[in-house]
């Protein structure tokens, strides 16, 4: 007998989810607002995903990683760490290998899932389609849509940003942690040579992080207060570059600004619960991270990959049994980064003289051998998927 999944949002979650279905017999029906267009040819916006050896492996297994151009994977062999003006950088290299992982902007990610879950001979897309009223019990869920129409299946999964209506619609409460700061992402080229290092900058009043991608350019990653991020993206092109330019102190030379900077409001989100009667929440319906430890969309592919695992091959993808296990994994696998998260952000957005040495202190901590290590591995998430 033949059942029906159906996943509410389009994104890199509800695209992972449903490819991870891909050799189930269950009928999955995807359903996202935006045109079909947009979802085979996302504009770039900016993102661009660290992405672990864990992630790579389960894109790999999907049959994703393949179909990304290779001259847009970029390797990152390390990460460093600053604080302030002093010049002491804790630096964190792979447990294993030689690289922590990869660099590939976010719009190739989406395309290459959305062509792979498009030729899935198991999946109907409802494109430019919104649930306007979902229902989940202990028999079945149902979705009514905006045009009227009603669909009905075995298993719900909500996947339609840490901002869920479906979410607050099947009852799941969800912690919220607003920071008051918008990130502001762009491209540059800079002068001094990135060799492949990452840098997370927390100087006082704003984060910097450097992500490389060619040689002699960079992603950029400024954190700001809401007013003063905003004011900058008023600013005309050349205006831009001179401000931006100088938040980097000249550490990575003379800077030119390729693309425009594209804003991102912060904010941290935790589901009381993953799991409900016949539904789940993964991706950032789940969770959603603060972006200073990069996991945000590590954490949404593995989620989406072991609900996949879970329920894919099960006679009843809804039965309690598998979504309890999902939840209680992917919880016991997120929830103390999170909280480490955003415990980290609280410190080091705290400018206070009175924090400084203790931001100073945590640095050096965490610049030990042992602790090293342990971030190495965290970061790189060099196990299998």
């Amino acid at each position: 007998m033949q059942r029906t999944i159906i996943v509410v949002g389009g994104g890199p979650a509800g695209l992972s989810f449903a490819r991870s279905l891909a050799g189930s017999p269950h009928r999955v029906v995807l359903i996202e607002p935006q045109p079909r267009q947009v979802l085979a040819s996302p504009a770039p916006d900016g993102r661009e995903i660290a992405l672990t050896q864990r992630s790579r492996a389960i894109l790999a297994k999907m049959e994703v990683w393949q179909h990304l151009p290779a001259n847009e994977i970029h390797l990152l062999r390390e990460a460093r760490v600053l604080n302030g003006s002093s010049p002491f950088a804790m630096q964190i290299g792979p447990e294993q290998g030689d690289a922590l992982g990869y660099l590939v902007s976010n719009h190739l990610i989406r395309s290459a899932l959305f062509a792979a879950v498009e030729a899935q001979p198991n999946i109907d897309l409802l494109c430019g389609r919104r649930v306007v009223e979902p229902v989940a019990g202990e028999t079945g869920v149902s979705v009514r849509l905006d045009d009227g129409s009603e669909l009905a299946g075995d298993l719900l999964v909500a996947a339609d940003s840490r901002f869920s209506q479906i979410r607050h619609a099947l009852g799941i409460d969800a912690a919220v942690t607003r920071f008051g700061h918008t990130m502001l992402v762009c491209r540059i080229r800079h002068t001094v040579p990135h060799r492949h290092t990452s840098t997370e900058w927390f100087d006082h009043g704003r984060t910097v992080a450097l992500l490389p991608l060619s040689e002699g350019c960079s992603g950029l990653v400024v954190t700001l207060p809401d007013d003063e991020a905003n004011a900058i993206c008023a600013l005309e092109d050349k205006a831009l570059q001179h401000r931006l330019a100088g938040m980097l102190d000249g550490r990575w030379g003379e800077i030119e600004l390729i693309t425009r900077p594209h804003a991102y409001p912060l904010a941290m989100t935790f589901a009381e619960r993953f799991s409900g009667p016949r539904c789940a929440l993964v991706g950032d319906t789940a969770l959603g991270m603060h972006p200073v430890t990069a996991h945000g969309f590590n954490f949404g592919l593995l989620g989406a990959w072991r609900l996949g695992q879970l329920v894919g091959p099960a006679a009843d993808p809804g039965a309690t049994h598998w979504l309890t296990r999902y939840a209680r994994q992917h919880r016991l696998a997120t929830l103390p980064l999170y909280e480490a998260t955003r415990q980290l952000v609280k410190l080091y957005s705290d400018d206070r003289l009175i924090a400084r040495p203790i931001r100073a202190g945590v640095l050096r901590l965490g610049a030990l051998p042992p602790i090293r290590r342990i971030m190495g591995r965290l970061l790189s998430e060099a196990r299998s998927a």
